[in-house]
């Protein structure tokens, strides 16, 4: 499949830049016609993962946050959100539902909600290095497009 257009994002990981990564996604996303449930799927996805970084991978400073996204000729979306941050020393035990570092207010059901949505998830990270959290979403092509 062939790449057609993409984009790079990068942003400080402040609170009020997930809305800002959610909807840049959303708009960017849009140029392959998605229905509204597959653009809010794939909005709640960046919002969890962007929520990850900020929550998760700069709990006491302000760090970097970097979102690329890119539409393919199969109809797809990859988007990728990266940080530099803490890391995660077991991803297997972080994809678990109900894992968190967060304490008790974080529910541990980030990068399940991000599998729910997303037709594929891919989470590498490394201890004091970051964290690169990689999903793809195939948009349904609608019969007035066909």
């Amino acid at each position: 499949m062939k790449e057609i257009n993409g984009v790079k994002l990068e942003f400080t990981s402040k609170s009020a830049n997930e809305g800002f990564a959610r909807a840049a996604v959303a708009v960017f996303a849009s140029q392959l016609d998605p229905t509204l449930d597959e653009l809010n799927d794939i909005k709640t996805a960046v919002s969890e993962a962007v929520t990850n970084c900020i929550v998760h991978a700069y709990p006491d400073e302000i760090g970097k946050i970097l979102v690329r996204a890119k539409l393919f000729s199969d109809n797809s979306v990859e988007i990728v959100v990266r940080d530099w941050g803490l890391g995660i020393p077991d991803v297997d035990a972080a994809r678990e539902p109900m894992f968190t570092t967060g304490g008790e207010e974080r529910s541990g059901m980030g990068f399940t909600i991000m599998e729910s949505f997303m037709d594929r998830l891919r989470v590498r990270s490394a201890a004091g290095k970051g964290t690169t959290v990689t999903m793809r979403r195939t948009i349904s092509v609608r019969a007035a497009r066909k």
